[in-house]
């Protein structure tokens, strides 16, 4: 397999919206910038499709108390993403900057000449996000990030990253349609890969992709992270989400509807008729809602936008479809559904990994040289965007004075993949990237899932174990599109090991990580849950956020 050897001052890795928020910055302080990306830049990442909400503090507009807005937005949407304060200041302090530059670059941020706040609120109080027309927002990015200079290389799925010392000096991965493995000697490197689908099983289990992200982010740099020593944080907490049952599909505020029972019952006690200011704010405060019913017999659950007015709905469509919403439009459509008539049954989502990697304020993580922004990091496409900006600016920076890594130091990690590239692709029997990930999804479900225990995670982590070693010793691609979703799957055990080892020491009930053997919530718990790699094992330590 050809290798290719290839110089810049930063390396973004994944051409979500974080990394090329990145790619944009870095390239305006005249840094040297390259985005590798595993699928095509224009249509990868959670924003690949598009969005409508965009969450930013404007002083005119919510006043000039920041924390005031940081607390409502904790009770709504950054609800499950357990992360610290001083990271939410600095998203808050650049978020507005960056909405006036999406703008001015032609991405819609404004409605008829204003900023128009709507959704995720309690009806009556302070709104935190703006709706925007998000639908081409990944072109105009791309756009903006090769009029500066960025290479943007599609196709290429990173899957190590290269250490000299104490430092990040690049990565290594292999292209997804040639037989090419490409070694990037980068003075920094800036992680924003995503969450992690697919490591549970999903709403359809016998349909992987069917997901809110598209099954297609797979903790690619967590893994990446943990595996070059870098840390990662409360792995352990995983997160849920609510929409339309049988297509997984974000955008609950983006419904014009009340959440009701069976009876026509409001599910929540905060709105009785549907209002397009505020949506129903129930689907943040309980995404659990319509799993409890149908558990209590006291289901279905549906979004009621019956009898809203023909603007309104029209009003809707337009959101659904900047949302990404296009599939769920068009079917709808096809199959006679009108939301105007017809209720929609709402479903809560199954589990989806959790964790970030520990990254501060700066977007520096705990090793020099590697930065990390996006959903690997902070969450939501706000801090996505934001954090992009922060890590591109503080990488350039970084890299004016860093020294180039020695590849031939790094030589024993580009050799090893090497000969797992070999070994995956020699084999001419065995089970393939899809029996593989779907036996992972099976463990992690039944064994680390909604209900743990010190015995089931033990029990689990040892079937995870088993069937490692017959990944790695069996796993077989018939081709390069087949080697970049094995190289997925690796990184998708490492998670999920790393994910029984945190839910095995954190020995208390919080959020969706529910113990019975450890059944009450412990205040002094309430911290950053650590996890390192010291020689190849996992520790875990606690941190203040």
């Amino acid at each position: 397999m050809e290798e290719r050897l290839i110089e810049c001052d930063v390396l973004c890795v994944g051409g979500g919206i974080a990394g090329l928020m990145a790619a944009i910055r870095a390239s305006e302080r005249g840094a040297s910038v390259i985005v590798a990306e595993k699928g095509n830049a224009h249509y990868s990442g959670c924003g690949r499709r598009g969005n409508d909400h965009f969450e930013t503090w404007i002083p005119e507009v919510h006043g000039a108390d920041k924390e005031k807005f940081i607390d409502e937005l904790l009770k709504t949407a950054k609800g499950e993403i357990l992360i610290g304060r001083d990271i939410l200041r600095a998203q808050f302090g650049r978020a507005y900057e960056v909405v006036q530059l999406w703008d001015e670059w032609g991405i819609p941020m404004r409605q008829n000449g204003t900023w128009e706040f709507a959704g995720h609120a309690f009806p009556g109080r302070m709104m935190t996000h703006i709706k925007y027309e998000g639908r081409f927002q990944k072109t105009v990015l791309v756009q903006q990030a090769r009029k500066r200079g960025a290479k943007i290389m599609n196709r290429i799925m990173m899957t190590e990253l290269l250490r000299s010392g104490d430092r990040v000096t690049g990565a290594v991965g292999v292209h997804t349609r040639e037989d090419t493995v490409f070694v990037f000697q980068a003075k920094a490197v800036i992680l924003g890969t995503g969450k992690c689908s697919r490591l549970y099983q999903g709403l359809t289990p016998g349909m992987m992709f069917n997901d809110g992200h598209g099954g297609v982010q797979t903790g690619d740099g967590r893994a990446m992270a943990y595996r070059v020593g870098a840390e990662l944080m409360n792995v352990e907490m995983p997160q849920r989400h609510i929409g339309p049952k049988y297509m997984a599909k974000f955008g609950q505020a983006t419904w014009v509807g009340v959440l009701r029972d069976a009876q026509g019952k409001p599910v929540g006690p905060f709105v009785s008729k549907p209002d397009r200011r505020y949506g129903d704010i129930v689907m943040e405060v309980n995404k659990l809602a319509p799993e409890q019913y149908a558990e209590r017999g006291q289901g279905p659950v549906y979004m009621d936008c019956t009898g809203i007015s023909d603007e309104d709905a029209a009003y809707m469509r337009h959101w659904h479809i900047h949302e990404g919403n296009i599939s769920l439009v068009n079917h709808m459509e096809d199959e006679g559904i009108d939301p105007q008539k017809h209720p929609i049954e709402f479903s809560t989502y199954p589990l989806r990994g959790g964790g970030l990697i520990v990254a501060n304020e700066k977007a520096e993580t705990s090793l020099p040289g590697l930065y990390a922004a996006g959903d690997e990091a902070m969450g939501d496409i706000s801090a996505a965007a934001t954090f992009g900006w922060i890590s591109g600016d503080n990488a350039a920076v970084y890299a004016q004075t860093a020294e180039r890594g020695d590849v031939e130091a790094t030589r024993p990690i580009i050799d090893a993949l090497r000969s797992k590239i070999d070994e995956l692709r020699g084999r001419e029997n065995g089970p393939d990237w899809e029996e593989a990930n779907i036996a992972l999804q099976q463990v992690m479900t039944d064994y680390a899932g909604k209900v743990r225990n010190e015995a089931r995670l033990l029990q689990g982590l040892a079937h995870l174990r088993r069937l490692r070693e017959k990944v790695d010793t069996e796993l077989m691609a018939r081709n390069q599109h087949e080697l970049g979703r094995c190289l997925e799957v690796h990184n998708l055990f490492d998670v999920g090991e790393l994910t029984f080892h945190a839910a095995l020491d954190r020995k208390e009930s919080r959020g969706l990580h529910n113990r019975p053997d450890y059944p009450f919530t412990n205040p002094l718990l309430s911290q950053a849950h650590i996890v390192r790699r010291e020689g190849d094992a996992p520790v875990t330590d606690w941190r203040s956020y």
